[in-house]
């Protein structure tokens, strides 16, 4: 007689049993660790975008861009700090830049394929803090996503 090797049957259904206990249970923990990854991406774009917002105010204030008496002072538009303005400070006419591209909302389900600038709700410097709205310039921007972070607050308060 020869000696057969191998697994049985019911061996390999314990066996698979146990990779499939394994599995359910990493993957709740991989879609935690992705919307963290995205939350976090959200956080820096929010900050990258409000501190160039605050660097084009403070090139007003400093002279640096000429606008005229009715206008803010903050960005017409969110393309704007990535396309330039021009550095009334710089004899030659160089252009001030703050971003170097605009980043995307992370968490805009629907906003797919579209240009970054649209994937952002901005506030213009004359709508009231109650009804954020856009305008003649951006003042503020949030996100566009209805949905709740992990810590239960929604992404357009953040």
């Amino acid at each position: 007689m020869k000696s057969q090797s191998g697994f049985t049957l019911i061996e390999l259904m314990a066996a698979l049993t146990l990779l499939a206990l394994l599995l359910s249970a990493s993957l709740p923990l991989a879609d935690l660790a992705r919307r963290r990854a995205q939350e976090s991406e959200l956080r820096h774009s929010l900050r990258q975008i409000r501190d160039a917002i605050d660097a084009y105010r403070q090139a007003v204030t400093d002279k640096k861009i000429t606008v005229s008496p009715e206008q803010s002072g903050y960005p017409p538009s969110l393309a704007s700090l990535v396309e330039g303005v021009v550095d009334s400070s710089d004899p030659n006419g160089g252009k001030l830049y703050f971003l170097r591209r605009l980043p995307a909302d992370p968490m805009c389900e629907r906003c797919e394929g579209q240009n970054p600038a649209e994937s952002w709700d901005t506030r213009s410097y004359d709508s009231s803090v109650e009804a954020f709205s856009a305008g003649r310039d951006v003042y503020d921007i949030r996100s566009k996503s209805g949905g709740k972070g992990i810590n239960g607050i929604p992404y357009q308060q953040w």
